[in-house]
Order: C-alpha cells, then structure tokens, then sequence
C-alpha cells in the first residue's frame, strides 16, 4: 500500500532515543522511503546520531506543520506506547494530517479507519497493519517441515532485544554473499519496512500457526527464509514464539540477548534470565517437541551492544562466545557475516 518513492514523516512524539521508537529506527535503517523528518518535540533540532546512534542527517522537527513544509505525504506512527493503543492525544495530530491531505500508517491495535475513515479524500488511504487480510487461516498441519530450505526463526531472551533488526542484517549478509535468501516480517515495524508479511499478534491464537505457516509456505522456493521473531519463551505475557516454531518449523535459530540483562522488564514480579546456555537449550526443545517436529539448534547469538562503548561490547561477544561456544557478533554495530554464514551452513 505504501508506495517506496512517497515521502514520510516518521511521528515519534516523547520517545525518540527509546525502545517505543523502535518503529520509526527500523523505517530509518532499512525502509525504503525517502524520510522527511521526525517528529518529537521533545527531541526538536537534536542529532538522531546522539539520540538513537543512526549515522542520519534526517531532521528532528517538533510540529507536523514543520513535516508537512519538508514535502512530508504520508505520516507514520513511528512509536508504540504501553499496550500498543493510539493515545487519544494523538488524534488532533492524526485529524490535521488527513486535513492536510496526508495518508496515514498505523502499526497499533487500534483502527484509525474506524474512527478517521469518513474523513479520506479521493487518493488517501490509512493503513491499518495490524488488520490481516484474512483473519481466520488454516490450522498449522507442519506443512513446513517437508521444505528443503533453511528456515531460520530469530528467538529472544526478552522482548525489545533486536530480534527484528538481527534478522534483517543477517539477510542483507545473506543476500550480499550470493544466497537466495528472504526476510519475512511478522510485526508491524517489519511489514512497514517490507511491505509485506504477517501481524501476528493480530491472529486468534488458534490461527496465529496456520498464518505462519502460510506464509513460509507462500516463500517456500527461497534457498533462506529468515523469520522475525516475536516476543520470548521466558516472558510470562507472551504466547508468539510458539505458534512461530510451529508454524514455520524452523530448522535453524538464532538467540537475540541484550549485553549484561539480566532480569526480564516485565512489571509485578522479577523474572531473571538463566545462563544463555539453558535459553539455548530451552528453545531447541520446544521447537524439536523432543524430535516430533523439524529439529532445529541455535547456531549463533546475536548481542545487543547498543548501550556499550565499544571496548565493553567487543568484551562482552567474547565472553558470550565463550560461554556458548557458538558464533557471537552485534550485527547491527559490527558485522553480521559470522551470523549469517551460521545460518547457511544449518540443515535440518
């Protein structure tokens, strides 16, 4: 829906520099569209060098007014509050935009279309990510397991740890060595930047598998399918790595951990992180359902370094490597080849 050669205006109000930006980050880095601008107010004329580490000369303006003069045609909502609702704040924004003649990009659970959608002229459209076009797929059958391609999930210690950006650094390395390989986005921020994909969390949990399935189905004659991963074994609000094991029947995986977390940020109780070791073995039994299913290891980790100088983050892969003994690297901030060249080595 989002034609690449429209100008964006990435809308990130209070939050640039946080981990509720992630969205207008990944659009930064790997989207296709021209970015006019973002906005924050809070963050107005600062560097996205000093606020989000993104070598970017894209301007911080603080009003949509400002988005608009810089040849802003669509505007996305590049930030996800706690609980992923549109926050009634943002609805004069969102109403001046649409007056303005703007198109809009949702990726939260609320839809813009119901409440903004008599407000559309001739050529302007809202989309609304977390909508699927078919809510109700087929129920998961391991139709994947019979795949010969390498079907690599992306697995967490935690939410909000880099398992998107992970992947899609792993394929560009991928693509760059010469393989046929395709990331297939599973949450708004991923399908934003692709244009396509799944929004998991949208799908009734009897039917999230089958739409994974699908999916990997759907891309089945890639030699590497990379799948963003969603959410973590070990958090206690989170059902979506299961019904993504199981319907992609992954064959390879790759573990996402924060540097130096230890405790998961979930609210109420304290939930720590065991030793990588167990977390790696906690995911290969769950995804092999002890051997039913496709078998798959975890051939590499991606670290999270990003609030690490870079002495402490090179020490922190080394000891990481150590105590894994598996290929360790911060794809983003280093290189992701050794990654990479992890995932096309894997066989089921």
């Amino acid at each position: 829906m989002l034609d690449p050669n429209r100008k964006i205006a990435l809308f990130a109000e209070g939050t640039l520099g946080l981990i509720n930006a992630k969205m207008a980050e990944g659009i930064i880095r790997y989207g296709c569209n021209p970015v006019a601008c973002v906005i924050d107010s809070h963050a107005a004329g600062r560097s996205l060098r000093d606020l989000c580490k993104i070598d970017s000369d894209i301007p911080v303006v603080a009003t949509l007014d400002e988005a608009i003069a810089l040849g802003a045609e669509v505007l996305v909502l590049g930030t996800t509050p706690s609980g992923g609702r549109v926050s009634p704040e943002w609805m004069t924004v969102l109403e001046q935009a649409l007056g303005a003649g703007l198109s809009i990009v949702n990726g939260l659970h609320d839809r813009l279309n119901d409440v903004l959608g008599d407000r559309l002229a001739p050529g302007q459209w809202i989309w609304d990510i977390r909508t699927p076009v078919d809510a109700m797929p087929p129920i998961a059958m391991a139709r994947a397991a019979a795949l010969p391609n390498i079907r690599a999930l992306m697995v967490g210690t935690d939410m909000a740890v880099g398992k998107k950006t992970a992947g899609l650094e792993i394929c560009r390395s991928l693509v760059k060595a010469g393989h046929d390989a395709r990331f297939l986005a599973t949450g708004q921020s991923g399908i934003a930047i692709t244009g396509a994909g799944i929004p998991l969390d949208a799908f009734r949990v009897d039917h999230a598998a089958g739409a994974v399935e699908r999916m990997v189905l759907e891309h089945a004659n890639h030699e590497v399918l990379i799948i963003e991963g969603q959410g973590s074994l070990l958090h206690p609000g989170s059902t979506a790595t299961l019904p993504l094991m199981r319907g992609s029947c992954a064959n390879a995986l790759v573990l996402c951990h924060r540097a130096r977390m230890t405790r998961l940020d979930a609210s109420e109780v304290e939930v720590r992180i065991p030793p990588l070791r167990e977390v790696i073995a906690l995911n290969e039994a769950v995804a092999a359902a002890a051997g039913a299913l496709t078998p798959a290891r975890v051939v590499g980790v991606a670290l999270n370094t990003r609030d690490l100088d870079e002495d402490d983050a090179r020490a922190e892969i080394a000891a990481t490597a150590a105590e894994t003994g598996l290929p360790v690297t911060d794809p983003v901030r280093f290189d992701a080849a050794p990654l990479a060249q992890a995932v096309a080595a894997a066989r089921g």
